[in-house]
């Protein structure tokens, strides 16, 4: 079990008490109107922007992406961490699927839940490839952003959310 304090940020003034410990982009539809209405995606893109560390799965990271190439007009993203990504290109729903990945570091293999997942179909200079599938990268680091296409949070094993951890207590 992890042991490391975190913050459900839900508002302005949450967002500004943020300890900066461990913040997740979970998936949720339709995430970035979301943060659109409750006046959290322009504070919340500074703050990233200003180091804040994160950690988005799925959705968060098709939030955190600087393309996403199919993208709804009205869907903004944070461009937290130079990668290109296709919403939905894992297929529907009844298309998800589960399987292992090495992870760089890992001393055995991660069992990750794939649930109408993003494929990153570009990765810039600055980005630390972790796992692939298929020669798909699926988890990404750069600078204080980790990214997975995957749902770690779906799985009985807490490796990479300690990666997390310590990446932003080191």
């Amino acid at each position: 079990m992890l042991r490391s304090p975190c913050n459900s940020v839900l508002s302005q003034c949450s967002l500004a008490r943020a300890s900066s410990r461990v913040t997740i982009l979970p998936r949720a539809p339709r995430l970035s109107k979301l943060l659109e209405t409750s006046a959290l995606f322009d504070p919340l893109a500074k703050r990233l922007a200003d180091g804040l560390p994160v950690f988005g799965t799925c959705a968060g990271m098709i939030l955190l992406a600087a393309h996403v190439a199919d993208a709804r007009p009205d869907q903004r993203s944070f461009g937290a961490i130079d990668l290109d990504v296709q919403r939905n290109a894992y297929g529907r729903q009844v298309d998800s699927f589960e399987t292992d990945v090495a992870v760089r570091g890992f001393d055995r293999a991660f069992h990750a839940v794939f649930i109408r997942a993003p494929r990153v179909t570009r990765v810039g200079n600055d980005v630390e490839v972790l796992a692939v599938h298929d020669d798909v990268p699926v988890l990404v680091r750069s600078k204080t952003v980790l990214a997975a296409s995957f749902h770690p949070e779906l799985s009985d094993d807490d490796r990479v959310h300690q990666m997390f951890v310590d990446m932003v207590t080191a």
